[in-house]
């Protein structure tokens, strides 16, 4: 492993964390490993970096522990890479970088739980149709933390909508109404559940997820007798794959209201956001999971 450069001080975290991944193309090969991106050309196809600048890092992140590859050919040897978990244990460090970009950067510093379809994170979310969710992405549910797919492919569809979180039985943080984007989420729930038959009937499986732990969401499902699955991204491996637009508020990133598509084939079909009707958005989700 390398050793920092940044600070003579060797009981300084940062300094050393910088040492190992101070590089910003190392960040990015990160975060796109993270989206699936697993193939040499993929990875040079989505950074516009060249090869010799791609393979070092590469090998810098390989030296780091960060990153592994396995060969999937033979004649001539080609890997695919994957983040080890101690490169996965940096998603919510580019999830809050992203979250800081988007606020501080992108935005005009105001903490909001939602965004204008004109906003950068609108455009990052309409990109995400045609993109295939990740097939090792799983996240836990219920109780016990069953780890479970995010997509249902043996469904026609997938809907999957993500929400700030539930006030029930947990409690909110000081000026979460005041907040623009985060009233509704049980609301939601509860439209999503009304209206179960009609989703399984048509094949449709819907799936929420949230940054709550499993045993909050499933305390909620109980009180409000949730049909649906929960899924919990506690440790923001959804938001980092799709880039999803977060907020953080009471100590920890939030995602933003939206809703997506997804078919069997784990591609994403549609995209809504933001969402600023959910009773529409509801319908939108029953209408074009038909499609």
């Amino acid at each position: 492993m390398r050793r920092s450069s940044y600070s003579p001080e060797p009981d300084c975290a940062i300094a050393q964390s910088l040492g190992v991944i101070g590089d910003g193309w190392e960040l990015l090969i990160v975060r796109d490993l993270a989206r699936g991106l697993d193939r040499f050309d993929l990875l040079a196809e989505s950074l516009r970096i060249s090869r010799k600048v791609l393979t070092e890092r590469l090998n810098s992140l390989l030296d780091s522990g960060l990153v592994e590859r396995e060969a999937y050919q033979e004649r001539p040897v080609r890997y695919a890479y994957k983040l080890t978990a101690r490169g996965r244990g940096l998603l919510p460090v580019l999830v809050a970088l992203q979250d800081w970009g988007d606020r501080w950067l992108l935005g005009d510093g105001e903490l909001t739980g939602t965004n204008t379809s004109d906003e950068a994170p609108a455009h990052r979310v309409h990109e995400l149709v045609g993109h295939r969710i990740p097939e090792d992405l799983l996240l836990p549910t219920g109780a016990h933390a069953v780890l479970r797919d995010v997509v249902d492919v043996g469904a026609q569809a997938t809907v999957v909508f993500g929400y700030p979180a539930t006030g029930r039985p947990s409690k909110l943080p000081e000026g979460w109404n005041e907040i623009a984007g985060t009233a509704g989420c049980t609301l939601e729930n509860k439209l999503f559940a009304e209206r179960a038959a009609d989703f399984g009937s048509a094949g449709i499986a819907v799936h929420g997820v949230s940054t709550q732990r499993p045993d909050e969401q499933r305390a909620f499902a109980e009180l409000e007798n949730i049909p649906h699955l929960l899924l919990s991204d506690t440790e923001l491996e959804l938001a980092a794959a799709l880039r999803l637009p977060t907020f953080r508020v009471g100590g920890y990133e939030r995602l933003k209201r939206f809703v997506l598509v997804v078919g069997g084939d784990r591609v994403i079909k549609a995209v809504k956001y933001p969402v600023t009707d959910i009773p529409e958005a509801v319908g939108w989700a029953f209408r074009v999971g038909q499609l």
